[in-house]
């Protein structure tokens, strides 16, 4: 996978994509990351991307000119990538979007600063339009590095166990269960017994109802968008009865 990033603080992004898993995935050839300062596309002789908006009001708004300019300078071939707009009014960004965006052969995430873009960006240069969460960035490059982090951990080969990504939480649609390691009792507290007794089937049952148990505790407003087995819909009607 190749990932392009326009953003006016490249620099942002040189901690993050050199550390931890990210770097891991160039290493191992998984993805490309690139990062342009889409500054340099700008057709104005002092390098301005943004000017005041038409009809007054606060802030300042990206020109259209550097972001066109610099999208198509990136694309090449018949086949065009997916660009991505990092925005407050985007679509909501989840798991499913992430399985989705790591499908792809390319994607374009165009970060941005200021007030706002000029509407003709939304409307004619990017595919998608995705926010991290009702609240306001300065920008969109702490987004971006969270989306992009989230899509390349699934890659195949990324993590190493190719297990590990699909049993993360809401890959399932569920939260995911308590772990443990050693020691198995630490200052008195203990591992519970299930997970040392080596029987895997009783293991896996225990680990589907804690799933469940905390989904139901802390998320459950998942619950209302995944169709349970019957095993976990007779757990999930002994849990609101206990109510737990």
């Amino acid at each position: 996978m190749r990932i392009h990033v326009l953003s006016l603080f490249p620099e942002m992004f040189t901690g993050v994509f050199g550390s931890s898993i990210l770097k891991k995935a160039q290493e191992k050839e998984a993805v490309q990351l690139l990062v342009t300062d889409f500054r340099q596309f700008s057709n104005n002789k002092h390098a301005q991307v943004d000017d005041y908006p038409y009809g007054g009001g606060a802030g300042m708004v990206l020109k259209p000119e550097p972001l066109f300019n610099a999208v198509e300078a990136l694309v090449a071939g018949e086949k065009k990538p997916r660009v991505i707009l990092m925005c407050p009014q985007g679509e909501r960004y989840t798991q499913a979007k992430a399985e989705e965006l790591a499908k792809e052969e390319e994607l374009i995430f165009v970060c941005g600063h200021y007030e706002g873009y000029d509407e003709r960006i939304r409307q004619f240069l990017v595919t998608d339009e995705l926010s991290i969460g009702d609240f306001v960035l300065t920008g969109g490059e702490l987004a971006a590095m969270t989306i992009i982090d989230s899509v390349v951990r699934l890659l195949p080969g990324v993590l190493g166990n190719d297990d590990s990504p699909v049993l993360d939480s809401f890959s399932t649609g569920l939260l995911e269960h308590p772990h443990y390691t050693r020691p198995a009792n630490f200052r008195g507290m203990k591992v519970p017994d299930v997970l040392l007794s080596g029987n895997h089937a009783k293991i896996e049952q225990w680990r589907m109802e804690q799933s469940l148990k905390r989904t139901f505790q802390r998320r459950p407003d998942l619950l209302e968008h995944i169709e349970l087995t019957p095993e976990q819909q007779k757990y999930l009607a002994k849990l609101k009865n206990c109510k737990v």
